[in-house]
């Protein structure tokens, strides 16, 4: 489990196996079998370098998602330990689909979901983009607006989106589970 807070933007230096380079993320409380969140995606470490980690990504995570198939700067987060702080909202790392931005304005940037997902985004619910935990300001059909704050555009990689990049989307967890609970109800 991650909480979408970047603790640091590192770079994937190569792609197969994937290596990433963790810029100023501190590794040393990271273990073997340990998960990071590369850009919205839940990876295993299995193998530390000094800079960073490697990683094998399978076709079927490089099939639903974005960003891991080529050398580039990517959100990182290490996994939540039972006392850390949730600062964000509870996040995955399994990526839902790949939205794509819309516009991006001052501060203020709009999303299109991929088909079925925009059900479970709500205005003032939370959604990760790219593994950063993001308020929606509102839902208008399969599109979503979001705040981008100084802060949050200063220490992402937010602050390089425009109109008609791809960006992997995780729903809200809850939201998922209240539709299965919904469904099996019936």
């Amino acid at each position: 489990m991650f909480t979408g807070i970047v603790q640091a933007v590192g770079r994937i230096m190569r792609t197969d196996p994937l290596e990433v380079d963790c810029g100023a993320l501190a590794m040393d409380d990271v273990a073997l079998g340990d998960s990071i969140c590369v850009q919205g995606v839940c990876l295993t470490v299995t193998a530390l370098r000094p800079r960073g980690f490697t990683a094998d990504v399978s076709a079927e995570t490089l099939r639903v998602t974005t960003g891991l198939d080529r050398p580039g700067h990517v959100n990182l987060e290490k996994s939540l330990s039972i006392g850390d702080k949730l600062g964000g909202h509870l996040v995955t790392g399994h990526v839902d689909g790949v939205g794509e931005v819309v516009s991006r304005r001052t501060g203020v940037v709009v999303f299109r979901l991929p088909e079925g997902l925009a059900k479970y985004v709500a205005t003032k619910g939370s959604v990760c983009v790219d593994g950063v935990s993001l308020t929606v300001n509102r839902v208008e059909g399969s599109a979503f607006e979001v705040n981008l704050i100084p802060h949050t555009l200063e220490v992402t990689t937010l602050s390089r989106l425009q109109a008609g990049v791809p960006v992997n989307v995780e729903v809200d967890l809850l939201a998922r589970y209240v539709e299965r609970l919904f469904q099996a109800s019936r």
